[in-house]
């Protein structure tokens, strides 16, 4: 069997992606990387299980917003008639104009019945739905009042094809990658709501949930999505330990900045019905699942770029390949800095606008806890992201400047122009 022309001999054959884990054995950096990550994931699996909710806080939760109202039946409906008129309480000295609406029930033990939705008082136009006879709404009842109310327009049969065609749209273009991603979105989903929220509930501490959560997204969605292979595993250790700067630069700063957590309404909300809850510490545990997406399409980029970059050109040592991973990196890292603030502001698109027409100074309209929080959300993510890049490449780099690759594994100058496999 030909050896790879020309590469030095003390920095052993170049690692290449068909070798796959028959090289783990032989590469000490593969071997110091594997160890790493299977302590992770023995210290997740072992959070999962210490942390897995036992549905009695979702319970209590549950019963606690009943109390206060905000727990109410919520049914599909077709609207019949729409009728503007004088208000039940209008009189000749104070005249009041007001919309009656009457659905048709489409769901729920009175499906099929006719129900007149309270009036409503056209002077307060910009908060009047705007409604036609044949829409589609959702109805709230709440039981113990025999009450019917107009909850919101129904919008699921437009998401259900905006996810249709959403799912269409990446098989098409990724094939069975694409399945493979659709399946670790909604297996993501399923760690989010099945047992992160649950197990916040039940009182265990939300950072120390959200970090297990996160580190269970990464081990998922990554080799789920790019399968069981040592590069996949060099860019999930990549993830981990920018994960774990992301944390520690998030958990200094929440704690600077004084974050209570209770600027906003769900804040102020969420202790009422969840008593005990560290509204301050969820919100923390938040930036921490927020980074992850960002950081693996970081680090999952660099692994491969220095694995394609090892392939083409074994006789690279290993500064010269560490500087052109992050020179590729650097690319990267300037379109996607700025991803982080475009998603957090992006949603309060309103909120930055009230704050525009508050003619305070930028400076005071930063120190609000609004928007403070995104600030520190942003750039302590955004730190995170800069530093998966070397610390994904330099991983990638050592794992692929190992030793003594098993007989058989080296290939001829004839083979070097086959794609990677890994």
């Amino acid at each position: 069997m030909a050896r790879l022309h020309g590469h030095p001999a003390d920095d052993g054959e170049a690692f290449r992606p068909g070798t796959g884990w028959s090289a783990w054995g032989s590469y000490r950096g593969l071997r110091w990387v594997l160890a790493a990550v299977v302590g992770a994931a023995i210290a997740t699996m072992f959070g999962v299980v210490a942390l897995w909710p036992t549905g009695e806080g979702i319970d209590a939760a549950t019963a606690s917003a009943d109390e206060i109202g905000l727990v109410t039946d919520r049914f599909g409906a077709t609207v019949e008639e729409i009728r503007d008129g004088p208000c039940s309480y209008s009189s000749a000295e104070n005249p009041y104009a007001c919309r009656q609406v009457t659905v048709v029930l489409d769901e729920g033990p009175a499906r099929g019945s006719l129900v007149a939705l309270p009036e409503l008082d056209l002077a307060f136009s910009a908060t009047t739905p705007s409604l036609r006879v044949g829409q589609k709404v959702i109805i709230g009842y709440e039981p113990s009042t025999d009450f019917y109310f107009y909850a919101d327009a129904d919008r699921r049969t437009a998401l259900a094809w905006l996810g249709a065609l959403f799912a269409v749209f990446v098989i098409a273009l990724g094939r069975r990658r694409g399945v493979l991603a659709l399946v670790g979105m909604i297996g993501t989903l399923a760690v989010l709501l099945a047992f992160m929220a649950p197990s916040i509930l039940d009182g265990n501490d939300p950072l120390l949930v959200s970090v297990v959560a996160a580190s269970g997204i990464a081990f998922l969605t990554l080799y789920l999505v790019h399968g069981f292979n040592p590069i996949t595993t060099v860019a999930l250790a990549g993830t981990l330990a920018s994960l774990g700067l992301t944390l520690g630069l998030s958990w200094g700063f929440f704690e600077w900045a004084a974050f209570t957590g209770l600027a906003s309404e769900e804040g102020l909300v969420l202790p009422l019905i969840a008593g005990g809850l560290d509204v301050a510490s969820l919100i923390l545990g938040g930036a921490v699942i927020g980074a992850v997406g960002a950081v693996d399409d970081i680090t999952v980029t660099q692994a491969a770029v220095v694995e394609e970059l090892r392939y083409r050109n074994p006789d690279l040592g290993f500064y010269e390949l560490l500087a052109s991973g992050v020179r590729v990196g650097r690319e990267h890292i300037a379109s996607t800095v700025n991803t982080l603030l475009l998603a957090y502001a992006g949603a309060a698109i309103p909120l930055v606008m009230l704050f525009v027409v508050s003619n305070q100074s930028l400076v005071m309209v930063a120190n609000s806890e609004l928007v403070a929080v995104v600030i520190v959300r942003t750039l302590c993510g955004s730190i995170g992201l800069v530093a998966a890049v070397p610390i994904t490449t330099t991983l990638a780099v050592v794992v692929s400047s190992g030793t003594g690759v098993p007989k058989g594994t080296a290939r001829s100058e004839s083979d070097r122009s086959e794609p990677p496999l890994g």
